[in-house]
């Protein structure tokens, strides 16, 4: 008998009654990986910029391009992200999110293949745009799938995944374009994107996304997966069943949602942290790093410094995902904006004393300093958790409309930083303009402190009563 026992609790089964065990995490964190292939693509069509700009401005260039045009290579990719963002979410709740992932290398590799073959400017902003279209259907696809197929034990990691894998593109941008020429480089983005396909490809379907298409049988499937051959999936079958039959018929749109107290709240965070992750600055930083090390008369070499700038955020972004799920969101968001604050107000000081004649050798560190501490702070809290937020805070009825919004609001915010940035700088001055960036981040502090409700190691269906004040959740 009591072998028999072992047996019926070794397989998740006690009098036919399902046993919710610890499952194994390994194809979780595989599938994540695999789709964050993908982010890596959108990272370093974020940085391209950072070495190729300068490159192009130079009067030797194959292709000499002005300021101007410069800024619209730059910003162009932001435009296409918010056109991007805009059909991604129903595009997802319609052709599933493994497909639609797939699907995004289309304008990844069409960008590297006019960017190999451009020989007039116009033809870079048409690639710069199609990257885009890329970059922000990933932004609302790759965190949905993830916190999709993630267990609430490992969402906060898996979802620091993102923002991880962005600035692993990031770094490998900043190498790459110091040590290879522009067509060489371009080539390697294009072998990123075929590594993300090549991988992605044999990883599961969403659970959430099987069952919400009636497809329950595909979703133990790929549940079984995930979560080990010998996890018994049908607890959180009947789970994500309650959930879908609660939803079923309703895609809500964005006012019909704003209309409802919970999803305000939910609203109010999530586009409340991603205006704020923009507005930081960080994206105007990570364009303009060459430029802004040369402009500062550092003794360290631009390309150099940006190189470990962009190391900096590497290495804290793997920090990140190790003690999100430890340290909670909130902490770590109101942590990050304090000390981004902080940090570019020291920035704006160097060149405050730059810019009136003062002598600053002796401040020579003080930019690298400053932007390598704004990268530390950015990547352990304003760099992944408004991402997670956004996968968070929203049941899977609204999540795609939600994401696609949050993703739109995100990359709108990016557009007119980086667009606006060099302007800043000439007509305000850079150190006024990164004080500015300072002052928002102030404001990010109490923002999260009233406002962002903290998520580490709860369902959604915690979280729907932390946002509704109540006990009980219709679902």
């Amino acid at each position: 008998m009591l072998a028999n026992f072992e047996e019926m609790e070794g397989t998740g089964m006690i009098n036919d009654a399902a046993v919710r065990q610890e499952s194994r995490k390994l194809w979780q964190y595989l599938a994540s990986i695999s789709a964050c292939f993908l982010v890596v693509g959108v990272g370093s069509a974020l940085a391209w910029t950072s070495p190729v700009l300068p490159q192009l401005y130079a009067a030797d260039s194959w292709l000499v391009i002005t300021q101007e045009e410069g800024s619209w290579i730059s910003s162009l990719l932001a435009v296409g992200a918010i056109c991007g963002a805009i059909p991604s979410g129903s595009m997802a709740d319609k052709m599933g999110r493994k497909k639609s992932l797939l699907l995004l290398a289309v304008p990844f590799l069409l960008s590297w293949g006019i960017i190999l073959v451009a020989t007039q400017v116009k033809l870079l902003y048409i690639a710069r745009f199609l990257v885009g279209l890329g970059v922000g259907a990933g932004c609302v696809l790759g965190p949905t799938y993830i916190s999709e197929i993630a267990e609430v034990s490992t969402r906060g990691t898996l979802g620091a995944l993102f923002q991880l894998f962005l600035t692993v593109g990031i770094f490998v941008s900043f190498i790459l374009g110091s040590v290879l020429n522009y067509t060489l480089f371009a080539l390697v983005c294009v072998l990123i994107i075929l590594l993300f396909l090549i991988t992605f490809y044999w990883m599961p379907e969403s659970p959430v996304w099987l069952v919400g298409q009636n497809r329950k049988q595909d979703a133990t499937v790929a549940l079984s997966a995930l979560r080990g051959k010998d996890y018994d999936p049908k607890q959180e079958l009947n789970e994500l069943q309650m959930a879908a039959d609660a939803s079923s018929g309703r895609k809500p749109n964005i006012f019909e949602m704003a209309k409802i107290p919970v999803n305000q709240k939910a609203m109010i965070a999530s586009f409340g942290m991603m205006f704020f992750q923009q507005a930081s600055g960080v994206n105007a930083v990570i364009f303009y790093t060459v430029m802004i090390f040369k402009a500062s008369g550092s003794s360290m070499p631009p390309e150099l410094a940006s190189i470990f700038v962009a190391l900096v955020q590497l290495v804290m972004s793997g920090v990140a995902a190790l003690i999100v799920d430890r340290a909670g969101r909130k902490p770590l968001l109101m942590i990050s904006t304090g000390v981004m604050s902080v940090s570019l107000i020291a920035l704006g000081y160097y060149f405050k004393q730059k810019d009136s004649g003062n002598d600053v050798s002796s401040l020579g560190w003080l930019p690298l300093t400053s932007l390598i501490v704004f990268m530390i702070a950015f990547s352990i809290g304003l760099g992944p958790v408004p991402w997670m937020l956004m996968g968070e805070l929203f049941s899977a009825e609204s999540k795609a409309v939600a994401s696609s919004v949050a993703v739109m609001l995100n990359w709108f915010m990016v557009f007119v930083v980086t667009k606006m940035f060099p302007t800043m700088n000439d007509e305000l001055g850079t150190d006024m303009t990164f004080w500015i960036f300072a002052a928002v981040m102030a404001a990010a502090t109490a923002f999260t402190h009233m406002l962002v409700p903290e998520t580490k190691g709860k369902t959604y269906q915690e979280i729907y009563k932390e946002l509704q004040g109540t006990v009980d959740i219709p679902i």
